[in-house]
């Protein structure tokens, strides 16, 4: 746990105990604060109760005489309209921060010098806050992951010397985090994602910049205008800088060119790293993923041995690209984390025959712009409630069938792609939308999406993939 000292002995109030909301809750009164917890739950409540924590109806609070407000991040700042609490806030003039804040505030009082990445961006943040933590663990460092990949940051050991905190931070962390000041922040890339809670793509876009502005370090993917910028902005202001560049090469950065990672400085080219020596880093997604990793473990003061050993021996994350089964030459793969239609084109270009799962709640845009991939599907299965806007699209491109159930779609593709003569077969969940209309979270999507897997393959023929 990181005691949250800076605010001892001031009243806090904490909205939203989920896992991140009852831990910062705890942090905070391990460090001495005044703490007074509410969620529009009451089951929450109840829980916050249970574990000791004083609830109070923060409706029937004064808040002049808050010192702080802490959000939960899934509490709306600002879109589609601030959650009530944030009003009454706000008419105080009370502060309005997260758990990110209250960690930066603290490792600014006590350990400055300690090394943080924070890592941002649409797509390919959990692989990379993985990846990064994987590789320093392996070369004997003592690193402390969390953040948005699942772990409270405050659940962590507090910021000290010899200590590397690596930390994934999503948009709604930054948007409560105006103390953000990592030793090496990493922007991947940025596309339209969770603009019903930003509004618009330029606002989303200039919250994930924030990461980097006050960064020590930036690395930066500049494949996409937003982030490129982003770029631009930190070479002006002479801090040091590292360009990704996957689809675009960069003068002085690493980029991908013919499968390996090469370093580029003024027109000299050095090879890095072959990626076909990661199974589980496979795509191009993962080429940028591995690349702004490389750079981060440098800054973290890691040879290029030491990075080169992580990369090979990774073992991948459980929803991500995962193979989880294989039947013959049919592979099955479950990336529900695929939450987007950026995501999922970053599945689809890593095969090429392709029996896709793909609908819940459609994002801005739907499919339509994955039109150059469709000849890599042999066959749609549609879900939830983007099945009908996902087949009208798909008409006359790809043939598509609509289910009820995720557990009726994966059995038909399975059916299909057994009968299929090609070489090379890939069952894809890839959704290129969010969970809810059927399922509380991506994971427990995945999860059975696993289990569907399971019961229709045959136990004598098939074998694992990554887990």
């Amino acid at each position: 746990m990181v005691p949250i000292t800076t605010l001892a002995g001031k009243q806090v109030a904490v909205f939203g105990l989920g896992g991140s909301g009852l831990s910062t809750a705890n942090a905070l009164a391990a460090g001495g604060a005044d703490v007074l917890v509410w969620d529009d739950n009451d089951g929450r409540v109840k829980a916050a109760e249970d574990a000791g924590l004083s609830a109070q109806d923060l409706r029937q609070v004064d808040f002049s005489t808050l010192d702080a407000l802490v959000l939960a991040p899934g509490v709306p700042l600002t879109h589609p309209q601030p959650h009530w609490t944030v009003d009454l806030a706000n008419a105080a003039g009370v502060e309005i921060i997260g758990d990110i804040e209250l960690f930066c505030r603290e490792r600014a009082a006590h350990a400055p010098g300690s090394s943080f990445v924070a890592i941002t961006g649409t797509n390919g943040k959990s692989t990379t806050t993985a990846l990064i933590a994987h590789i320093l663990k392996q070369a004997d460092r003592s690193v402390e992951m969390g953040g948005n990949i699942g772990t409270a940051i405050l659940s962590l050991k507090p910021a000290a010397p010899g200590r590397i905190h690596v930390v994934e931070c999503s948009s709604y962390q930054i948007d409560l985090a105006p103390n953000l000041a990592p030793s090496v922040g990493v922007l991947l890339n940025v596309s339209p994602d969770h603009l019903d809670r930003h509004g618009t793509i330029e606002n989303y876009a200039a919250i994930k910049a924030r990461l980097i502005t006050n960064s020590d370090a930036a690395i930066v993917g500049t494949d996409d205008r937003f982030s490129a910028k982003v770029a631009d902005d930190v070479e002006a202001s002479s801090r040091e800088l590292t360009r990704i560049g996957i689809r675009n090469p960069v003068s002085r950065g690493i980029m991908l060119q013919d499968g390996w990672l090469v370093e580029t400085v003024d027109g000299t080219e050095e090879k890095l790293f072959a990626l076909n020596r990661a199974p589980n880093l496979r795509g191009a997604h993962n080429a940028q993923n591995a690349a702004a990793a490389f750079a981060a473990c440098r800054y973290c003061g890691l040879n290029d041995a030491e990075i080169v050993s992580g990369l090979e021996s990774f073992p991948g994350l459980v929803h991500r690209m995962e193979t989880i089964a294989q039947e013959g030459r049919v592979r099955l793969v479950n990336d529900t984390k695929a939450t987007n239609a950026d995501a999922a084109e970053r599945a689809l270009l890593s095969f090429d025959h392709i029996y896709w799962i793909a609908g819940g709640i459609p994002k801005s845009g739907g499919i339509a712009g994955l039109a150059d991939h469709f000849p890599r599907i042999a066959k749609a299965y549609l879900i939830g409630e983007a099945r009908d806007e996902f087949a009208a699209t798909l008409k006359g491109h790809v043939p598509a069938e609509l289910f009820d159930s995720l557990e009726e779609a994966t059995a038909a593709a399975i059916k299909d792609a057994r009968g299929d003569t090609a070489a090379d077969i890939t069952v894809l969940l890839s959704p290129a939308c969010a969970s809810f209309d059927q399922f509380s979270n991506f994971e427990q999507r995945g999860e059975a999406f696993r289990a569907a897997v399971f019961s229709n393959l045959s136990s004598n023929e098939m074998h694992g993939g990554q887990s």
